[in-house]
């Protein structure tokens, strides 16, 4: 260990730490625009210089190492002339574009002006003027004007996804970002570009001129669209109050977990987030009652009538004839209470899953499951299966369905005619397709952003997820489902009745399967 000494406070780091990352340790915050994590130091911005006792001159944070009983300055008289002297200089070509700009509100450039700055720029000359739209991507625009020249971009192209689609062209005032001719940046993470950018210079096109950074809650979730399980933020509009259907989500950014995804995400998981919007939302409990009849329900009398039909087939000893079609989407506490329930409790060998099919892994991130929590249902006991048609329509009276789709490569036509053998069918959906009008109970119930318990990702990590979003309309959590569903069949009421949500099943899985006692 080495001790040094940070604005007068004695701080002991590892050798061969820097000195902005034990600043960083120490909780002190140094200014910077180049500097990040994942690369290389390249102090090309100049906005983190320090102070160093017996130094001739200010030095960069972001590259000097350590001494031992080193003596820095992260606030002196001529580290805040330098910081302000190097934003006034940013300043005077860049363009007044804080009030259109997506940016805004997160911009770093902002926050140093208001620690930093403040000052009225002595720069009498015309600023430059450069491309304000330019397609880099098939998501990203570049406005050359606001760029201040970090290289961020460049740096992960060339260090993380070794693409190198953009590059630093010029010399002196005319340098600017830049790629190759009918070149654009199209490499699967892309994304991430606009997210390193620490000013507006790169926008995403799906959020650009959209909403306002402080119009939005940000909520921390996992991203269910492959069994990586990066850690993202979900940010959204919380909505009106007076107003149904206002809340909506904006944008998904990644949450640094190294132990995961690191700092990054796939655009798969970026743009893929039809699941989190409100289009095609199921929200009211429909029954079917035959063609051309369609009725609202209530929670309490949709339950009673499924719950009359599954106690017909227990009395009369025929709980084997329920089946059950799943999705590794559901969380581990509603894995774990279907096995109990149906498994357990009433006998039922016939389930299946119908999961998207495998795509291509990329070899960084994404993997060929798309799906969150298939390690999760195996380690609960399932057998993750296709669906055979033949068997569903033979051995079904009663069939669940968790999800909103029927994967297994089986035509429309097949499926069709094996549901139409089934007496009952009941769908519980977070979103309406043709499925929903060949069940005969539709139960919605919550998307990912709407509910909380555990996924398992595919390195067996159990993480959290969390209900960051409001449900709208008769929408429930597929956990409340299951609880309510168990105490109307009566079917342990003691053990059922004592399950109020998803920690304590939690614990009860816990205790019943030893790997998922490692909590996230």
């Amino acid at each position: 260990m080495v001790k040094i000494f940070l604005d007068g406070g004695p701080v002991e780091v590892v050798e061969g730490t820097t000195v902005f990352k034990a600043a960083q340790r120490a909780g002190i915050a140094i200014p910077h625009f180049c500097y990040h994590p994942a690369f290389v130091p390249e102090g090309s911005c100049r906005l983190c210089l320090v102070e160093i006792e017996g130094s001739p001159k200010l030095e960069l944070s972001c590259s000097m190492v350590v001494r031992e009983g080193m003596k820095v300055s992260t606030q002196s008289p001529a580290v805040r002339e330098a910081r302000r002297a190097v934003l006034e200089f940013i300043l005077a070509e860049h363009p007044l574009d804080c009030p259109i700009c997506d940016k805004a509100g997160e911009c770093k450039l902002q926050d140093y002006y208001q620690d930093y700055g403040l000052t009225e720029s002595v720069f009498r000359e015309f600023k430059e003027k450069r491309e304000k739209k330019v397609r880099i991507g098939d998501q990203l625009i570049l406005d050359r004007e606001r760029c201040v020249l970090c290289t961020r971009c460049v740096r992960f192209l060339a260090e993380i996804t070794k693409t190198h689609e953009l590059g630093l062209f010029e010399r002196g005032i005319h340098s600017e970002i830049g790629g190759y001719e009918n070149e654009p940046v199209r490499n699967g993470y892309s994304g991430n570009l606009v997210d390193l950018c620490p000013v507006g210079a790169i926008t995403d096109t799906e959020f650009r001129f959209k909403t306002r950074s402080w119009f939005l809650t940000k909520g921390e979730s996992i991203c269910p669209l492959c069994s990586r399980g990066c850690n993202i933020f979900i940010d959204y509009h919380p909505g009106f109050p007076r107003v149904a259907g206002s809340a909506k989500v904006y944008r998904i950014r990644p949450r640094t977990n190294e132990a995961v995804n690191g700092p990054w995400i796939c655009d798969h998981g970026r743009y893929g987030y039809v699941d989190l919007q409100r289009k095609n939302r199921c929200e009211k409990l429909i029954w079917n009652k035959g063609p051309g009849s369609t009725t609202e329900l209530s929670w309490d009398k949709a339950l009673i009538v499924i719950g009359e039909k599954i106690k017909a087939l227990r009395e009369n000893g025929k709980t084997g004839r329920i089946s059950l079609i799943l999705t590794t989407w559901l969380t581990n506490e509603e894995l774990f209470l279907i096995k109990k329930i149906f498994k357990d409790g009433l006998g039922v060998r016939n389930v299946s899953f119908a999961d998207p099919a495998p795509g291509t892994e990329d070899g960084f991130l994404l993997r060929a499951d798309r799906t969150p929590n298939r390690r999760g249902a195996r380690e609960m006991g399932f057998e993750v299966k296709p669906v055979d048609l033949d068997v569903l329509a033979r051995d079904s009276d009663i069939l669940f369905i968790f999800g909103s789709s029927l994967a297994g490569g089986s035509n429309d036509g097949a499926w069709k005619a094996a549901l139409e053998k089934v007496s009952v069918k009941i769908l519980v959906t977070a979103h309406l397709n043709e499925l929903a009008s060949a069940a005969d109970f539709v139960l919605p119930a919550s998307s990912v952003a709407e509910k909380s318990g555990t996924l398992t990702n595919a390195d067996g990590r159990i993480q959290r997820i969390a209900a960051i979003a409001r449900a709208c309309g008769d929408i429930r959590p597929e956990v409340q489902i299951l609880l309510d569903l168990a105490r109307e069949i009566h079917l342990d009421d003691a053990y059922f009745g004592a399950l109020t949500g998803p920690e304590e099943v939690h614990r009860e899985l816990a205790k019943d399967i030893p790997f998922f006692g490692a909590r996230p």
